[in-house]
């Protein structure tokens, strides 16, 4: 990996030497590159070169610039994508091949609720029943989703636009499927929301901030033909903190739907939002770092992280082409393993994706399983916290719990940061160029214009060495994971969240109890490379014996 890697970079990423130095540099004129530029440049870049090595630098800087005014010239439109992939499995990985059929638990005998706002926090399955006994039409089912969108969608700022007119034709096209006996899966025929950094033609696909409020994209992407080709239904382009970053787009702030007035948490926040709320039966999210577990953790969904390149991203919005992942936020485990059956897989654009087994069963023996959970991190915590009553109701339904303390001394932060800070400022370079990030809403020191503009300052050299300590940390971190087939953790705390972004590897989060404020209480398991089955399995089983998924914030029953 690191051989293809470092001749593109050197050549694509334009965070180099040059890209950093001050004043005159910005400026067309090569002839204002000297060695004073060069001097205050190596103070930035912790380097010290002697009169005689700067005297022979200049000449190349002076060719490196000629090169990136080329680079400027070129538009590189946020589709294009890198020519290097990550990939999660380090070389003699074995790893599962063959996929088993995939039998779903579809209940026969389910009734229409008397008041009809309880079909809103329906099963995947409970609505799959009462579609294929045509005690609902698919039409009916959408027009309740839409209205509900309609009236909470403003009250939780988690729409950007209804599709209404092509949902209610999928909708009619599923109901006469069902006429004809003709099921293609589950989903045939329930209504979902998809995060706006997804393509969908016929949309807007805004990205969540003003530069790009009017982008029509005429293509569909991958995840929506996959729920297409399954017979879902897509009522929605959802909210996302602009460009991928938490919780405020350019409608405002995504509110959380237990409390509103604090935020969903982001960036996938109008999909955790509105399905935790029942305005969708579930919601498309991706993750860079945190976006999809964030908001399900602050909602109380239940949110699936898959490996990295389980489902192809091509028509998605890039930010960091190695860390983007694409997952579903639902309300139960079981919902998410049913439509991650439907949409994972790779394609021919998505180089970093691959089709890989999802050998989901639904059923698990929790005293076969080895079960950790992360002592540095939930040890100290009150016994009557979340986290440690989690760790009760496991014991009582029979798991063993071995204590293990999860590597927390990596720099995974700095280094992921590090990572989508340069890959970030790359898929937007004309953004910043073009100073197009002043329309942005959010302007802080924290958030992406400043960031995309900090990151024009990280030499090409680091970025190409912080990959390489990717993989140092990839050697270190997945003997640990592989010993045990879940490890539980705080979703938040420590240093887990980079640490697993960075490897890859799968996570599911879920709500496990209420704070003392009636706040989701929620934790993350942890499952091995292109574990999902088991992760899932293994989720339903808590999920089965507890009742904090099904619960429901108020004031949208």
């Amino acid at each position: 990996m690191l051989k293809k890697c470092l001749p593109t970079l050197l050549l694509t990423v334009v965070t180099g030497v040059l890209a950093a130095l001050p004043g005159r540099l910005a400026a067309q004129d090569s002839a204002g590159v000297g060695m004073p530029e060069l001097m205050a440049a190596e103070k930035l870049f912790d380097l010290q070169f002697t009169p005689v090595k700067r005297d022979s630098i200049v000449s190349g800087l002076i060719d490196h610039l000629h090169f990136y005014q080329y680079l400027h010239s070129q538009d590189l439109y946020n589709n294009v994508p890198l020519s290097l992939s990550f990939d999660p499995l380090l070389p003699g990985t074995a790893y599962e091949r063959r996929q088993n059929p995939l039998r779903w638990d579809i209940p026969g005998e389910v009734a229409l609720p008397a008041n009809r706002n309880d079909l809103a926090f329906y099963s995947i399955p409970e609505l799959a029943s009462l579609l294929r006994r045509r005690k609902i039409t698919s039409v009916e089912l959408t027009k309740f989703f839409i209205d509900r969108l309609k009236k909470y969608g403003p009250v939780l700022h988690c729409v950007i636009e209804l599709t209404e007119d092509s949902a209610l034709a999928q909708a009619r096209w599923a109901d006469a499927l069902f006429a004809k006996g003709v099921v293609h899966s589950p989903l045939q025929g329930i209504p979902y929301g998809i995060k706006d950094l997804f393509a969908v033609k016929g949309t807007h696909t805004t990205w969540g901030t003003p530069p790009y409020k009017d982008q029509v994209i005429n293509s569909t992407c991958y995840v929506a033909e996959r729920l297409d080709d399954a017979g879902a239904v897509l009522v929605a382009k959802l909210s996302l903190g602009e460009l991928a970053m938490d919780d405020v787009w350019f409608g405002g702030l995504t509110r959380n739907p237990w409390n509103l007035a604090v935020g969903s948490g982001g960036s996938s926040a109008g999909s955790a939002s509105s399905t935790a709320a029942g305005l969708v039966p579930f919601a498309i999210g991706t993750e860079t770092y945190g976006s999809i577990v964030d908001p399900s953790m602050r909602c109380g969904a239940t949110g699936l992280r898959p490996t990295f390149g389980s489902i192809a991203r091509t028509g998605c919005m890039a930010l960091c082409w190695s860390s983007d992942k694409v997952g579903p936020i639902c309300r139960s485990a079981e919902d998410a393993a049913i439509v991650f059956a439907y949409i994972h897989g790779g394609d021919s654009v998505d180089v970093s994706s691959r089709l890989m087994p999802f050998n989901y069963t639904g059923k698990v023996d929790l005293r076969q399983l080895r079960i950790a959970y992360t002592r540095n991190y939930i040890d100290s915590l009150p016994e009557s916290s979340p986290e440690k009553q989690t760790l009760l109701i496991l014991r009582k339904l029979g798991a063993r719990l071995i204590p293990v303390d999860f590597p927390d001394d990596l720099h995974g932060n700095d280094i992921l940061s590090l990572i989508i800070g340069v890959e970030s400022a790359a898929a937007f370079d004309k953004l910043t160029r073009t100073n197009r990030d002043d329309e942005m809403v959010q302007q802080n020191k924290d958030r992406w214009p400043n960031t995309f503009r900090t990151a024009r300052f990280v030499p090409a050299v680091e970025y190409v060495n912080a990959c390489r300590m990717r993989t140092e940390i990839m050697k270190k971190v997945d003997p640990f994971i592989s010993q045990y087939d879940i490890i539980i953790a705080p979703p938040e705390t420590g240093d887990q969240l980079a640490i697993t972004n960075l490897t890859g590897h799968p996570s599911v989060t879920l709500p496990v109890g209420y704070r003392p404020d009636g706040m989701p209480g929620s934790i993350s398991f942890i499952g091995q490379l292109y574990g999902e089955a088991k992760l899932l399995a293994f989720a339903k089983a808590f999920q089965d014996a507890t009742p904090y998924n099904k619960q429901r914030p108020k004031g949208f029953e």
